[in-house]
C-alpha cells in the first residue's frame, strides 16, 4: 500500500515538472511563430491532377 502512495508522490512531482517548464516555455515564447503566418499568403497551394494511372478502373460488367 505505501508503494501506491510513493508512485502517487512521484508521478504528481514529474507532472508538476513537466507543467512548470511547458510554461517556463511558452513565457520565453518558445512557441511564437511570427514570421509564417506573414508569408503564408506567398505559397500557392498545390494541388495534384489526378491521371488516369493513378484512378481506380471500373470493372466491366458482363451482360
Amino acid at each position: 500500500m505505501e508503494v501506491i502512495f510513493l508512485l502517487i508522490a512521484i508521478s504528481l512531482l514529474l507532472a508538476g515538472s513537466f507543467l512548470f517548464l511547458f510554461f517556463k516555455a511558452m513565457k520565453s515564447g518558445q512557441f511564437d511563430d511570427n514570421y509564417t503566418p506573414s508569408v503564408r499568403i506567398l505559397f500557392e497551394n498545390s494541388t495534384k491532377k489526378s491521371t488516369k494511372k493513378n484512378q481506380p478502373t471500373k470493372p466491366k460488367s458482363y451482360e
